[in-house]
């Protein structure tokens, strides 16, 4: 795995992106287009993705279909993002099909005056793997985008749009309207839209490409959504309409408002998905579903007392769903942020939306290296915080360790901890730290 890894990560990475689906179409066609092997369920949008596919995969599950499950990116390891079954694929699998398709890979870089990148490379392992299981379903998270993300050279039978705001403006454009223009391409014709709630100017976008391409369209808020919410110990309580019927008591073991949301879209995915909106679930099995379902690196506990938190939000918008949650469940705890951020992310955006929640940040590093320098981020941290409130330590463990001698001064009732944030590489170092490899 090791050379494996080695051989991928000397491909052009994933955040450098050159937008086309030639490559990619190239590569899956001499693998016999796996992708078209199975249904897919498409998952696309800004914030959200990665916590809805899973969802939507212990829902497929729970129905006794094989699953397969493509994320990104990855906590701690690239096996993370390849899941059958609800586990992510073994190594030896993992390296039997990249021997498979990697003497495919120099024929199409050839073929090409850029080559076949990282993220590339990996969708064709993944639709490679779930064709050779076999699966009866597949949900694909896009990596960025929509239209020319190399997942898009499947056709879902469901799309799923969670809601979209500004990242990536270098590749998908700095306006909402640009960016749901993009991402609206995994509608495709004939197939079912699954509208998480959208800003005005996004939802008319993602209409008019349904209604473009004769797409089935629900929207959260009107054909399906959350009718109850109330916090529990470990998580929440629900009701959740769905598209044929309402889902009550359903307990779902994860904190924040955003996360009810995107169990709401995942219901609704699944009902499009098994029986065109039209036939309603089994009650049990969706409460047994969600009761199963894990979302590593969001709003993630690693440690009750004093209380560690990683959440994996890396722009504005995460951050701000992040700060509400802090808001609303762990109001009575003292938090100090440890922040550590990638060069390309608006940092001052992220640091804005969690100061009003938490006592002090640490700015720190993580293991990327595209991580903005600690000292620019300080610089950042003082203008939004003030310099009383901030922090510098390196490396992060030693972070974690001067957030929580800073939180435990202010002695709250409550008790005191940190929320590491600000990347997901972040929230995987933080994992790492005190999870170790096996997360």
């Amino acid at each position: 795995m090791r050379r494996i890894e080695a051989e991928l990560l000397a491909r052009r990475p994933e955040s450098h992106v050159e937008p086309s689906l030639e490559r990619i179409r190239d590569l899956v066609d001499m693998l016999g287009n796996p992708q078209r092997a199975f249904p897919v369920v498409h998952v696309a949008g800004t914030n959200g993705k990665t916590s809805t596919a899973r969802m939507i995969d212990e829902l497929l599950r729970e129905l006794n279909l094989r699953t397969g499950r493509f994320t990104s990116p990855h906590l701690q390891s690239v096996t993370e993002r390849i899941v059958l079954d609800g586990e992510p694929v073994a190594a030896e699998r993992f390296a039997a099909t990249y021997a498979e398709v990697a003497p495919f890979l120099d024929l199409v870089d050839s073929k090409h005056d850029v080559a076949l990148g990282y993220f590339e490379v990996l969708t064709a392992l993944a639709y490679a793997i779930f064709a050779d299981a076999p699966v009866d379903a597949a949900v694909v998270e896009v990596g960025m985008g929509g239209s020319w993300d190399a997942t898009n050279v499947a056709d879902g039978k469901v799309a799923v749009v969670m809601p979209i705001s500004v990242d990536h403006a270098d590749y998908l454009g700095d306006t909402v309207e640009v960016i749901s223009e993009e991402k609206a391409g995994i509608i495709k014709p004939g197939s079912y839209a699954v509208l998480a709630a959208q800003d005005a100017a996004a939802a008319e976008v993602l209409l008019a490409r349904s209604v473009e391409v004769g797409a089935t369209v629900a929207r959260q808020g009107v054909e399906f959504g959350v009718r109850r919410r109330e916090m529990a110990v470990g998580g929440q309580m629900l009701d959740i309409q769905g598209l044929a019927g309402l889902y009550d008591d359903v307990f779902l073991p994860l904190h924040g408002e955003f996360q009810a949301h995107n169990a709401a879209a995942a219901v609704a995915a699944v009902e499009a998905f098994v029986g065109g909106g039209r036939d309603e679930l089994d009650a049990e099995g969706v409460r047994a579903a969600f009761s199963r379902v894990t979302s590593p690196g969001r709003v993630e506990a690693l440690r009750r007392g004093p209380v560690v938190l990683a959440d994996a939000a890396h722009n504005p918008a995460g951050a701000a769903a992040l700060a509400a949650t802090l808001s609303e469940e762990f109001s009575a705890t003292s938090l100090v942020a440890v922040v550590a951020v990638l060069g390309d992310k608006d940092a001052a955006g992220i640091l804005a939306a969690l100061e009003p929640v938490v006592a002090a940040v640490v700015v720190t590093e993580n293991s990327s290296p595209r991580c903005l320098p600690v000292a620019d981020l300080e610089a950042v941290a003082v203008d939004v915080f003030g310099e009383q409130r901030v922090s510098v330590a390196t490396p992060l463990p030693e972070a974690i360790d001067t957030g929580l001698a800073l939180a435990e001064r202010e002695g709250a009732i409550g008790g005191h901890g940190v929320v590491v944030t600000g990347s997901v590489v972040t929230a995987g170092d933080a994992r790492q730290a005190f999870l170790g490899d096996s997360g």
